[in-house]
């Protein structure tokens, strides 16, 4: 079984964890649709996805929102595709699962470092970047979670 964590967004990745759990790859999210279903597809059999459920932030635009949106929904739609089964997590329950929950007068930016040094500890001889910290992280936690 492979586990594959998805941070969705311009800045997010796709992460994928062996049952042995090794890093299979651990990329940027792809620039265009057909590079996305290409990547997602080489997973297709063999394979379970933790895609992470976020909704409009404050202070985002309507056209920030909607591309968000639609690229989440393009998510879905390639995992469906690919034939691979996936699950909806909140940033809340996979943070909460890892311990990695916000702290109280925590900024973003020292949340995000904190999330990316956390991947970094799993995963030592992985490259982790901010891009793909929490996508390392969601994968984690499906393979923590084991949900099939």
């Amino acid at each position: 079984m492979r586990y594959m964590g998805i941070d969705p967004g311009q800045a997010g990745g796709i992460t994928v964890l062996s049952d042995t759990f090794e890093v299979l790859e651990s990329v940027p999210m792809p620039a265009t649709l057909q590079d996305l279903l290409e990547l997602i597809s080489k997973y297709r059999g063999d394979c379970v996805a933790w895609l992470e459920k976020v909704g409009a932030m404050p202070g985002q635009g309507v056209s920030s929102t909607f591309k968000f949106g639609e690229g989440y929904g393009q998510l879905q739609m390639a995992l469906t595709a690919a034939g691979i089964p996936f699950f909806d997590v909140t940033p809340q329950r996979w943070q909460k699962a890892l311990g990695l929950l916000s702290k109280k007068g925590e900024s973003k930016t020292e949340h995000k470092n904190r999330m990316k040094g956390a991947a970094q500890q799993y995963f030592p001889g992985v490259k982790v970047t901010l891009k793909n910290a929490d996508s390392i992280l969601i994968a984690f936690y499906g393979f923590q979670t084991k949900l099939l």
